[in-house]
């Protein structure tokens, strides 16, 4: 099948490499512009350019679709199907209308639950049992359009966004090569449960010890690769990037127990036990590691958001 792929990060290039396997025809490949990246503020491509580059693809990298030269460029290529998976920009109408199949995207959630930007996050702070890969049909809506294939997964009690974006990544990828090979009966998206899944921003990773120990976990592993859930010590800025549910209690944020390899922080109700965690500039340590060069007291309060 001749195709166009529009796609940005590493959970779109895996989707675009099984296509490739699969022997459709990729015409062109569309995705963000570089940004600058890094402590340097290099241009840094996306991980979908840096693999089309490798396959010698043709790349686009328009600001917007909404213009004629792009909206020519597509429109030239009489593509079957445009796959579009974490893409970053809106597709206005008349891009939608081109190829000959309209355009598929794939989602990180059991539509119509978590429509939008983070679905993969918010389905772990939500406390969610399971997720999985919608394989969506698009209209003008935000994640609106009808439902071509959908498969769930369960959500590990302990598993973080990083892990779960991973699984989701390649069964989306699995499924939409399927799609493109199955008669797919399109059904209709129920409105009445739908829920939004809104942007991820760095504020909100900062942790209330307050919280009860289910929503500091959750928070935890939510924002884990990234923001980083984030406490402060002393005045100094910690990431904490693993942890399990302790049995413990204490005052908010009060450090529980520490000792080589344990590190127990108090919540409103119960604690977790910190098993990954980083300073401002250092690298990420396991705790017993972490506590070797930055001793933490029994006692010693990290911050709390709601104190």
């Amino acid at each position: 099948m001749r195709l166009i792929f529009a796609g940005t990060p590493e959970f779109a290039a895996i989707a675009l490499d099984a296509l490739v396997h699969a022997g459709h025809d990729i015409a062109l490949v569309l995705t963000q512009p570089d940004r600058p990246a890094g402590r340097g503020l290099r241009l840094e491509s996306s991980p979908v350019k840096k693999y089309a580059q490798k396959q010698k693809l043709t790349v686009g990298q328009p600001l917007t679709l909404k213009t004629e030269p792009a909206c020519a460029q597509i429109a030239g290529v009489k593509a079957d199907a445009m796959i579009v998976a974490a893409y970053g920009l809106i597709l206005p109408k008349q891009i939608l209308a081109m190829p000959r199949l309209g355009c598929i995207n794939i989602h990180a959630s059991l539509l119509p639950r978590w429509r939008g930007a983070a679905p993969i996050q918010r389905a772990i702070l939500a406390g969610d049992t399971q997720t999985g890969i919608t394989i969506m049909q698009m209209d003008e809506g935000l994640d609106t359009g009808a439902v071509l294939l959908q498969r769930a997964i369960s959500i590990g009690p302990d598993e973080t966004a990083g892990e779960l974006h991973d699984r989701l990544a390649t069964l989306g990828a699995r499924m939409v090569v399927e799609a493109l090979t199955t008669q797919c009966v399109p059904v209709k998206q129920e409105t009445s449960n739908a829920s939004y899944a809104a942007k991820v921003s760095k504020e909100e990773a900062l942790i209330d010890w307050t919280e009860d120990v289910m929503a500091v976990h959750r928070k935890i592993r939510a924002f884990n690769p990234f923001p980083g859930a984030m406490s402060v010590l002393a005045g100094e800025r910690i990431k904490l990037w693993r942890a399990q549910v302790a049995a413990a209690t204490g005052v908010p944020g009060t450090v529980c127990a520490s000792s080589a390899g344990q590190l127990v922080i108090a919540c409103g109700s119960g604690a977790v036990s910190i098993r990954e965690l980083q300073r401002a500039g250092g690298k990420r340590l396991a705790t017993e590691q972490f506590l070797a060069g930055f001793p933490i007291a029994a006692g010693a309060r990290f911050a709390s958001q709601g104190a």
